[in-house]
């Protein structure tokens, strides 16, 4: 299974960056513009887990996200990998408390969790954003990202982390059908089993 560990803005969230994006992507812009249900923060990614290992994943993921304190989120800005200039991927930027240093966590977390089950996370260094186009080859959208920087969504709680299993070609026109396979709030305790 092709799987990720993400957090997913809420619907309001989602609603705003659409209303903003939606009459600008009419342009031809030369970009394959992702779908809203896509839209999600990626703090692991997963190419291959093995059936076996979904049972121990969801546990270790459940302690992982119970171990870190929800934190306030807005979408903001962008930028482009690997630069504007030759890019491949345009994104939205984050605006996070304490640069980011919980989202971090809950990343390693997130990562160890995955590697601990038996699920080979990505080691990539770490960079939140939301994916919102991809290029076939590299392109210049500086312009995009100048667009990008005139928007600030709604600040949201990530209090949830989602597991989520990626279709390859099941999804409309080719596209991924993402299926979420389990959520886990975040600064909760852990239930504990009982002896008796």
């Amino acid at each position: 299974m092709r799987m990720f560990v993400a957090l997913i803005p809420p619907e309001d969230a989602l609603e705003d960056l659409a209303e903003f994006l939606v009459p600008r992507q009419e342009v031809d812009s030369g970009l394959r513009w992702t779908v809203r249900e896509h839209w999600h923060v990626t703090l692991a990614f997963m190419g291959q887990v093995q059936d076996r290992s979904l049972d121990d994943l969801l546990e270790r993921l459940t302690r992982a996200a119970a171990r870190r304190t929800p934190f306030r989120v807005t979408v903001t800005g962008g930028g482009a990998f690997p630069h504007p200039g030759r890019a491949k991927v345009l994104y939205a930027g984050l605006d996070l408390p304490e640069e980011g240093k919980e989202m971090r966590r809950l990343a390693t977390g997130a990562r160890a969790a995955a590697n601990k089950a038996g699920a080979e996370a990505g080691g990539g260094r770490f960079h939140p954003h939301v994916t919102l186009a991809r290029i076939g080859r590299p392109f210049d959208v500086t312009k995009w990202v100048r667009v990008l920087d005139a928007y600030r969504g709604p600040t949201w709680t990530a209090d949830t982390v989602s597991l989520v299993q990626s279709h390859l070609g099941e999804g409309p026109r080719n596209r991924p059908r993402y299926e979420v396979v389990g959520r886990f709030p975040m600064g909760r305790p852990v239930a504990r089993e009982e002896s008796g």
